[in-house]
């Protein structure tokens, strides 16, 4: 979820950037349609994809931009910026080498690098695909600027993936809203969250639609409440169609009927204060889920979830794939997989024992293929 990044991102938008952007050719952060192709990565030496018989494993992964659990200004209460080289490719390739240890056969990412300031100008995109046994990926940005000033941050792009050993068509980025709580100036310089899109076929099976999201994790207005039904949207456009999706990715939100809803104090960095009186706000941004408590009920409801909810609420902990801690164990659910079709029974995985690679967990099922 990377918490206080997004909402600290905000102190990023320094006024005086404001009027380059008006008088220059070149815009400093990049603006997005509603719908448009996504950028395309394939490997020079591809391997021979392999035919599965029944099932594909997928599998969902917050990756932080490789860095690993390393401090950082915009989450945990880290302190640095702008990491080396050196910092960046001990995390990048234990990411690298946990994919290779799962190997699922398709894998949404969100939080990848591409040639961003922070991380060394590493387009970690390409280092996965080359050093993995996936012939192709689909990349989105979810947010892009040529140039940030503040903290000496300089060029970002942060965005979502689909990795896959077969060919991914028909590729795009679906917008997602904008959140409502903000200025103009500021959205224009935030996060764009969004949807990347995508298919594969595989012989003797039916084609799959592949939908990798990263919901926002710090609206306090409704704006997550709107990406669910934006995305339930796409997942109904396929459903009436007759075709079998995979869908998943970081939702930022908990489960229904959650034991635990408000993460302020566990969040909560030396020198704030919440839930006490004269704070304001009461609650720390993005950590306080407790309004929220049913937005994610219509997909439960229409849809299967790798892990089913009944048996998410008999052993909460054992779902959990967040934290901000690095020291503590994870406490929230906030990683999933869909379908309208099966995950085969009893494949299902919340893969906690991968701590130090990131601050979420990620999730894998095994997905039941449709013969043609």
């Amino acid at each position: 979820m990377n918490k206080s990044f997004y909402r600290k991102s905000i102190f990023l938008l320094l006024l005086p950037l404001l009027f380059p952007v008006l008088h220059s050719c070149e815009p400093l952060a990049t603006g997005f349609d509603d719908v448009e192709n996504a950028v395309m990565y394939s490997k020079t030496l591809k391997v021979t994809p392999p035919q599965p018989d029944s099932t594909l494993k997928v599998m969902t992964w917050n990756i932080r931009f490789g860095i690993g659990r390393q401090p950082w200004f915009g989450d945990a209460c880290g302190d640095n910026t702008v990491f080396k080289k050196e910092e960046v490719m001990p995390g990048l390739s234990a990411v690298v080498a946990r994919i290779n240890e799962v190997k699922p056969d398709i894998l949404f990412l969100q939080e990848c690098d591409i040639k961003s300031n922070r991380t060394a100008y590493i387009d970690e995109l390409q280092y996965i695909l080359d050093n993995t046994y996936f012939n192709y990926a689909a990349y989105v940005s979810e947010w892009k600027a040529e140039f940030i000033a503040s903290d000496g941050l300089g060029r970002m792009d942060m965005g979502q993936v689909i990795l896959s050993p077969w060919p991914i068509t028909d590729a795009k980025r679906i917008n997602l809203a904008l959140r409502g709580d903000q200025a103009g100036i500021i959205n224009y310089f935030y996060l764009h969250s969004c949807i990347i899109t995508g298919r594969i076929k595989i012989p003797g099976f039916k084609e799959i639609p592949l939908l990798n999201i990263h919901a926002s994790a710090f609206a306090t207005d409704d704006t997550k409440k709107k990406h669910y039904e934006e995305f339930k949207a796409e997942l109904d456009k396929l459903d009436a169609a007759g075709e079998y999706f995979i869908a998943g990715g970081d939702l930022n939100e908990l489960p229904p009927g959650s034991d635990s809803t408000d993460f302020c104090f566990e969040d909560m960095c030396p020198g704030e204060s919440f839930h006490q009186p004269g704070d304001d706000p009461q609650h720390k941004a993005g950590s306080d889920y407790s309004p929220e408590t049913d937005w994610l009920t219509p997909i439960y409801t229409a849809y299967k979830c790798a892990f089913p909810l009944n048996e998410y609420l008999l052993n909460q902990p054992a779902y959990f794939t967040h934290t901000t801690r690095p020291e503590h164990a994870w406490d929230r659910t906030l990683d999933y997989l869909f379908t309208n079709n099966r995950w085969r029974a009893g494949s299902a995985k919340t893969h906690q024992e991968f701590f130090n690679e990131s601050d979420h967990a990620p999730v894998s099922a095994d997905f039941v293929l449709i013969k043609e």
